[in-house]
């Protein structure tokens, strides 16, 4: 469960109390995630994490809003772009310089930004190179369909342009930057969602029941075992396992369990994304 303290005064107690909280209660956990910039709380469940929000406000007076966790989604390209940017800038004094021509071609998924320089004869000096490789590893970022950072491309950089005395380091870094944000929607952007490995527990007798829930939830089935001790391996979106415990427990009648992993992004369909931006919260 996310929360989010009201005010600031808010954030403090709330800083004070969940140390306090976990000090208590081993089996409650709490940490801030990097990328979202939200504070997540964990325990046994639904209803033990309802008894937390309540002794936040009844014990330690502090007014929290809750919510799902955002997904940590990522964005890619489909199509390969050339890019030739020009950065003048002139506003007395030292100016800004800096030009680079590269291709931005969509990567094998789980590659990460690949960088290769091809500059021959000196057209950008070996010192700006690692500048504009930081520009576009920075500008990824923050991709341009649904905020999340853009993976699995290469760039090859292999020509540019200097000024003997406005270029720098800092100019092309800006300049890879500005490139990168200006023309990246060219490439055809597409969103992905992380994929979990999810591996279910169930007596054989709900096995069909607990199956078909999967289903419903955009996942795929990859295993089953039917039996006393039914199993059921399958690939499920984890914005779609939201409190799956307690529809679990629902269906099972308090017997089935469950373990997930992240196993892998893949593309999201396009009548997703539309809902995902609207439940989007930072």
């Amino acid at each position: 469960m996310a929360i989010e303290p009201a005010t600031k005064d808010d954030q403090d107690k709330l800083s004070t109390a969940l140390p306090k909280l976990k000090k208590e209660d081993p089996s409650f956990t709490y940490s801030t995630n990097d990328e979202t910039k939200q504070t997540i709380i964990g325990g046994m469940g639904e209803l033990h994490l309802e008894i937390i929000v309540d002794r936040l406000k009844r014990e330690f007076k502090v007014n929290v809003k809750i919510g799902k966790p955002i997904v940590a989604y990522r964005e890619t390209i489909s199509k390969e772009i050339d890019i030739v940017y020009l950065l003048k800038k002139q506003s007395g004094g030292a100016g800004q310089f800096a030009g680079i021509s590269m291709r931005i071609k969509p990567g094998a998924r789980g590659t990460g930004i690949v960088f290769h320089d091809e500059v021959v004869g000196g057209k950008i000096p070996k010192e700006y190179i690692p500048s504009v490789e930081k520009g576009l590893r920075s500008a990824a970022q923050s991709g341009c369909l649904l905020g999340f950072p853009t993976i699995d491309f290469s760039v090859e950089l292999y020509d540019g342009r200097t000024h003997d005395i406005d270029s720098s380091t800092l100019a092309f870094e800006l300049c890879a930057r500005a490139a990168f944000r200006e023309h990246i929607s060219e490439a055809k952007p597409i969103a992905l969602e992380p994929i979990m490995k999810v591996d279910v527990d169930v007596p054989g007798e709900y096995l069909g029941d607990v199956m078909g829930d999967i289903n419903s939830k955009r996942g795929r089935i990859l295993e089953t075992e039917n039996g006393p001790n039914g199993k059921i391996l399958a690939e499920v979106p984890l914005s779609e396992m939201t409190g799956y415990i307690s529809t679990l427990r629902e269906r099972t009648k308090g017997t089935g369990t469950f373990s997930m992993s992240f196993e892998k992004y893949d593309i999201i369909p396009s009548n997703i994304i539309e809902k995902i931006k609207s439940n989007l919260w930072y």
